[in-house]
């Protein structure tokens, strides 16, 4: 990389770059003793057949093996995490990589037995520690056990969470001491109790982030793992340069597209840097782009493929458990603003080639006509699929017993025949990017070649979205048939080339693929799988600790109450919380820590924050740490490709991913940019939420000009401030209403019960609370969404679970009604002190007029800027 003189690092080779990959993916070691590589081959093949199994035993010998809960199968899935992570894993970088040292050999069966203890002793678990009564050799082994966690964490992903982790350990058993601030001190938990709630219990290390590991993210990255062995992975890189390669700068945008699909399928920022990154970023230094730009568009894309549906780097799994939302609804929240991020940034690398005026490779073609052809095969697509759902709904009304095998027909049909027409073109391969001369390919020559690729991606999508399946089941079966292509594409295309007598042996080949992407799938989970246990650890510290609840109050502290500022706070805790962390315990750890923090402090400054938004907002924040220095590791995987300086790329690629950086605020403010409260179930939720795209995809496109100083012409100051100004206020216009008209009026708290009895029924009323705090004992307070449901005020008040006591012009409230929506909110209030917690100010909405109006005279003040910039201009905008 750098030296101390700052000049320009080296660039790797490409053995380098793979060894990249494997030091932070899949393990770095490679045993030169033919056995025992094997071993470690043999148990990530097992691993990934034990996983395929648990996600759907229903097969033909689940009469001989007994289906397993979830307490045995996530000490399994860690027992393989951590047996390959001290195989595949040296010590240290000094340590030798092509022979298991005797030492890593005890702690790889140590650690294994420690996992693979709470699996065989579980009903004696249940029994003892998990009633509250360890024994001694419980202890010992979870102490053990999570030691050599906290090593295996260290070894698989770098010193960071295993030194969070650590202290966490440590400021639970201590509790106090003169580096634990004042506000979460607590009395310390005794060792016995410590281990028994990290390690022995279900709800540490063997907790929910584990068991959505287990159950979710392995069958998604196998999926992907998979894909890219097929083949997938070249074809999209290929089809993105077939599309895009002929604009200017269109290896930048080409590099966009490519790595927005590969995100697709990879959980890997770092990998996604490398696969790509290998092929568009000297191709991006040849049309213009500097090292450091190259490494930082390529940066920028890969790291926004961590918060594109459907996977999201499994955060998006782990918001089904976290927030207890569907897995369908996580993706509709997360759609818009992961689609509008990609195409600003192919909007910023537009921009970087106007400014430098950098040549097409090949035959210049228009952006705007790419554009077109683009949305007109997504319209076509939707319709397809559309047509599809129709047509699978009238043939269940048909023959509803014969609608499962007549799809799975058509479907071995669909692919035979796109195989077929597959083979007429020559298999892909793998282009030189620093070849004299670069001819660029067409899509009609790209996409018949691999459109049989599409169909386990339609299967997976048809599963969630349509059948409304779980992630889990969804993703085995769109896994089965993955299997099923790998195994059969190469002899069918044998076939249809009228080369029959290769059949057996292009088989083989095909067989072999699948086992060696089984491995690679297994092998690349080891790191997210130690990531996960190790991350319980800080979960189970937050749930038995005030650290949790009285985080907010420090951040309240910190910002003196104003709103932003906090925003800013939690946005720049989660960024260092999130440094030298992969992204799913990136995610665990910040979510845990910040997410419940920003709708407590929104509630209290009369925001309500949808807790979808929150969890959004501190998982863009955290991915940001990937690209921000001083750790930033997909900035250093990229300056080892492009051989720029590592710092230089990470600040250049956290300004172009400014984009990325503003959303999280701007759907705090406008939740309906993430469709919360859009129906989708209905045509004019459906017209909305379009509405909601081309409006925001606008905006992010002026936000994006007006950051990038660019624009018709090179922007001046003021013209990058009215842009910014009106992309503002395209996306939050609900901001500025609210500054002219209130949402809401107030009502003295004695009319509660009859603005209940007059709202209509699904109204929201808010209710203002104040009341000693429970923990500290002093005034503090909060706003209450009140749901209005029921069929008269008697009935809607008790769903609503308050208990409210009239005391002359004040009403008083009782605790809520166990159980009750209302009683978790207002949980933090002390109703046994003193001073009574009381219902302070009413909110009802008004009628007001639509917040769309402000677009009007932003629309004009756009219209002056390109006036402006127009006397300027001197070459197409697009």
């Amino acid at each position: 990389m750098t030296d101390q003189d700052g000049r320009e690092g080296r660039q790797f080779t490409d053995e380098e770059l793979q060894d990249l990959v494997a030091s932070t993916d899949s393990g770095a070691r490679a045993p030169a003793n033919r056995n025992v590589a094997l071993l470690i081959a043999g148990l990530a093949l097992i691993w990934s057949l034990f996983q395929l199994w648990i996600a759907q035993p229903q097969l033909w010998f689940a009469e001989y093996l007994s289906v397993m809960n979830s307490s045995q199968t996530r000490p399994i899935h860690l027992t393989f995490a951590i047996v390959l992570a001290f195989l595949a894993y040296p010590a240290f970088k000094s340590s030798p990589r092509d022979r298991i040292p005797i030492f890593d050999w005890i702690l790889m069966g140590v650690a294994g037995f420690c996992s693979f203890y709470i699996f065989l002793f579980s009903e004696e678990l249940a029994l003892t520690a998990r009633s509250g009564l360890p024994t001694q050799t419980q202890v010992i082994i979870g102490a053990v056990g999570i030691l050599l966690l906290l090593e295996a964490s260290r070894r698989a992903l770098g010193p960071a969470l295993t030194i969070v982790g650590s202290i966490f350990l440590l400021y639970a058993y201590l509790g106090q001491g003169w580096l634990i601030p004042e506000l979460i001190e607590h009395e310390g938990l005794s060792f016995t109790a410590l281990i028994n709630a990290q390690w022995l219990d279900t709800g540490g290390v063997f907790g929910i982030p584990l068991g959505v590991s287990t159950a979710f993210v392995f069958l998604f990255v196998l999926f992907g793992s998979l894909l890219d062995k097929a083949g997938a992975g070249n074809y999209f890189i290929k089809l993105a340069f077939a599309g895009l390669g002929h604009l200017r700068g269109g290896p930048a945008k080409a590099a966009v597209v490519g790595s927005a699909m590969t995100g697709l399928i990879s959980g890997s920022s770092i990998a996604n840097v490398v696969t790509t990154g290998t092929f568009t970023i000297p191709l991006m230094k040849r049309v213009g782009f500097t090292s450091e730009q190259a490494g930082s568009v390529e940066v920028a894309s890969s790291v926004n493929g961590q918060i594109m549906p459907p996977v999201m780097g499994a955060a998006a799994f782990l918001m089904v458990e976290f927030i207890g939302i569907s897995y369908v609804e996580v993706i509709k929240h997360a759609f818009i603003p992961a689609v509008i991020s990609y195409i600003a940034l192919i909007y910023i690398v537009h921009l970087e080639a106007l400014k430098k005026d950098m040549p097409a490779l090949g035959k210049a073609k228009s952006l705007s006509g790419m554009l077109v052809k683009f949305f007109v095969g997504f319209a076509v697509a939707g319709a397809g699929f559309t047509a599809l759902i129709y047509g699978v709904g009238a043939l269940r009304d048909t023959v509803p017993s014969l609608t499962g095998p007549i799809m799975m027909t058509l479907l071995a049909a669909v692919y035979v025949w796109l195989v077929s027409i597959a083979a007429r073109k020559p298999d892909l391969e793998i282009d030189d990017p620093n070849a004299e001369e670069i001819s660029l390919p067409e899509v009609k020559d790209i996409y018949a070649t691999g459109l049989h690729y599409v169909l386990p991606i339609v299967v997976l999508v048809w599963f969630l979205m349509v059948e409304r399946q779980s992630p889990a089941r969804s993703a085995f079966f769109a896994t089965a048939l993955m299997i099923g292509i790998i195994v059969t594409q190469r002899p069918l295309k044998a076939l249809f080339r009228g080369e029959g007598a290769r059949m057996m042996e292009e088989f083989k080949g095909g067989f072999n693929d699948l086992v060696e992407g089984l491995i690679a799938g297994a092998r690349n989970m080891i790191g997210i799988g130690v990531a996960t246990a190790a991350a319980g650890i800080i979960v189970a510290t937050v749930t038995r600790t005030p650290i949790g609840t009285e985080l907010a109050g420090l951040v309240e502290q910190l910002s003196g109450g104003y709103l932003f500022v906090m925003l800013v706070l939690i946005g720049l805790f989660s960024l260092i919380l999130g440094m030298g962390l992969p992204t799913t315990a990136n995610y665990i750890v910040v979510s845990s820590l910040m997410a419940s923090v920003v709708v407590s402090l929104g509630a209290q400054e009369g925001l309500i924050v949808p807790l979808i938004a929150a969890h959004l907002f501190v998982f863009y924040f955290g991915i940001m740490a990937d690209v921000t220095p001083p750790v930033g590791l997909a900035s250093f995987a990229a300056a080892a490709v492009s051989g720029g300086d590592p710092i230089k790329t990470g600040f250049t690629a956290f300004f172009y991913s400014l984009r990325t950086v503003a959303l999280p605020f701007l759907f705090i403010f406008n939740p309906t940019l993430i469709l919360y409260g859009v129906d989708l179930g209905t045509w004019a939720g459906i017209g909305q939420a379009v509405f909601v795209f081309i409006v925001a995809t606008f905006a992010m496109l002026l936000f994006a000009a007006a950051t990038q100083g660019y624009f018709l012409a090179r922007s001046r100051i003021y013209e990058s401030a009215a842009l910014l100004l009106v992309a503002f206020t395209l996306f939050v216009p609900n901001v500025w209403l609210n500054m002219v008209q209130d949402p809401f009026r107030d009502i003295p708290p004695t009319q509660f019960e009859t603005a209940v009895g007059e709202a209509e029924d699904g109204a929201q009323l808010r209710l203002l609370i104040q009341g000693p705090d429970f923990n500290s004992g002093e005034m503090t307070e909060t706003t209450l969404v009140l749901n209005v449901e029921g069929a008269d005020e008697a009935e809607r008040i008790a769903n609503s679970g308050l208990l409210l006591i009239p005391e002359g012009e004040a009403v008083r409230l009782d605790e809520p009604m166990f159980g009750t929506a209302t009683a978790e909110s207002l949980a933090d209030f002390d109703f046994y002190a003193d001073t009574p917690v009381q219902l302070a100010s009413v909110r009802v909405p008004q009628t007001r007029m639509p917040e769309q109006v402000f677009y009007l005279p932003a629309l004009l003040l756009l219209g002056l800027v390109m006036l402006l910039q127009r006397r300027r201009q001197t070459k197409p905008a697009f």
